[in-house]
């Protein structure tokens, strides 16, 4: 008995002197919403100082082309509707309740995954007043992949905003689970929407402008963030030109329509649609590379400081020949490219909600959020930590330099800003424009 008491004890102490925690009987629980932090989670990944209000605006872009009409190179016009959620400080009494947001799982128009309807709880207060006693934010615009929703990134979004940001993330009219449609009208109209909600974000932000946002926007501090699609399109209203290759797909693709011309590197047209208000650029996963929408002249437009986020194995956009491409061709602009090792996809959403692990259904409905080799919770805070520290730089001039200037390999020792032990399976490259 006495050695087993003995050799009880010298596991335990081994237990410990390797970090390990044991269970505590009794230990108080709280629920993990989405984007809360593990213990793992890095330092710049914790909440802000700010509540965080939530309001839905619905938007009209008026005498857009309407692609998924064009006959015989011939472009109608409609009024396009575009509905943003956006998240901002908040005064918040406490009788107010956290947000229930209500997404779908599925895919408008296939039958092998119909629309699902669930609920998941944030951490922000539905149409709660405005912090406004704080001066004005910056502004950040977040565009969702193909297909999916302006809900898709709320870890990050209302992260963001508790940080002192006006966050506005786009439904894209056609290219949502309740909507999407054909291609095209995604690859025409992703700049075009995020430009626009830029200026309408602006526009709400203005003094006398009578909405909720008025006084509080920053229009000479705005960061725009994609994933997937959205990633193709941010990176384009940040000045990478798409090739006249793009153009000539598109035509064929659309029975002769030259609509996307106007976002081709070498329109003149497109030169002047240049953002100075923009000052910083995030891309996780972004797609077309390997599907030659950039060339070399077009990636060179690129000067925006630009901070991409991929998984080396990565098989919608394609890694070295997809992401890491444009982050090496982007030779104008100061950049960052971090790489999960071994994730593919998905290194932006929400982890998958409760009912994407229901049985019997399409395995999609669960690789939408999930990473094979990560769990997505851990991505959701190391990109919040990276986030942070870039708009930060960028969008608030805080020195980040000791989160952002690190060596390549974490592996090799702690990450600063992670706790010990924690930042194993990454690698971040950082490239300064050429001229």
């Amino acid at each position: 008995m006495k050695y087993k008491v003995l050799l009880t004890s010298i596991a335990l102490l081994i237990l410990f002197f390797n970090g390990v925690q044991l269970p505590v009987a009794n230990a108080q629980t709280t629920e993990f919403l989405y984007g809360d932090p593990l213990p793992d989670a890095p330092e710049l990944s914790a909440r802000g100082k700010y509540k965080v209000g939530v309001q839905t605006i619905n938007l009209v872009n008026k005498g857009q082309v309407d692609i998924l009409n064009t006959k015989e190179g011939k472009d109608p016009l409609y009024d396009r509707p575009i509905t943003i959620e956006v998240w901002y400080p908040a005064n918040v009494n406490p009788q107010e309740k956290t947000v229930v947001y209500n997404e779908v799982m599925g895919t408008a128009n296939d039958s092998l995954r119909p629309l699902t309807p669930f609920t998941f709880k944030g951490r922000a207060y539905r149409d709660a007043k405005p912090l406004t006693d704080q001066g004005n934010y910056p502004l950040i615009v977040v565009s969702h992949g193909y297909v999916g929703s302006r809900y898709l990134m709320t870890y990050l979004t209302e992260n963001l905003a508790s940080k002192g940001y006006i966050v506005a993330a786009i439904d894209h009219t056609d290219s949502t689970f309740k909507d999407a449609n054909a291609f095209q009208s995604t690859l025409l109209n992703r700049p075009k929407d995020i430009r626009f909600v830029i200026d309408q974000m602006v526009e709400l932000g203005s003094k006398g402008s009578k909405s909720k946002l008025q006084n509080l926007v920053d229009a000479n501090n705005i960061g725009i963030i994609g994933y997937s699609m959205g990633g193709y399109g941010v990176l384009n209203v940040g000045g990478a030109g798409y090739s006249d290759a793009l153009a000539g797909f598109f035509t064929g693709m659309t029975g002769g329509s030259t609509a996307i011309a106007v976002n081709t590197a070498k329109n003149e047209e497109y030169k002047k649609l240049t953002d100075e208000r923009i000052k910083a650029v995030v891309a996780f996963a972004p797609w077309g590379m390997e599907r030659g929408v950039w060339d070399a002249e077009g990636l060179t437009g690129l000067k925006k400081p630009t901070f991409f986020i991929a998984g080396s194995q990565d098989d919608i956009s394609g890694y070295e020949n997809g992401i890491k491409a444009i982050y090496e061709g982007a030779v104008n602009t100061d950049r960052y490219l971090l790489t999960y090792q071994n994730a593919r996809h998905n290194v932006a959403p929400n982890p998958p909600p409760a009912e994407a692990l229901a049985p019997g259904l399409h395995i999609d409905e669960y690789y939408r959020y999930a990473e094979p080799s990560w769990d997505q919770r851990k991505l959701n805070n190391v990109n919040q930590h990276f986030v942070t520290a870039f708009l930060g730089q960028h969008l608030k001039n805080e020195d980040n330099s000791k989160y952002l200037e690190l060596q390549e390999n974490s592996n090799e020792k702690d990450w600063t800003g992670f706790k010990p032990r924690s930042s194993t399976g990454m690698e971040l490259l950082h490239a300064r424009p050429a001229n």
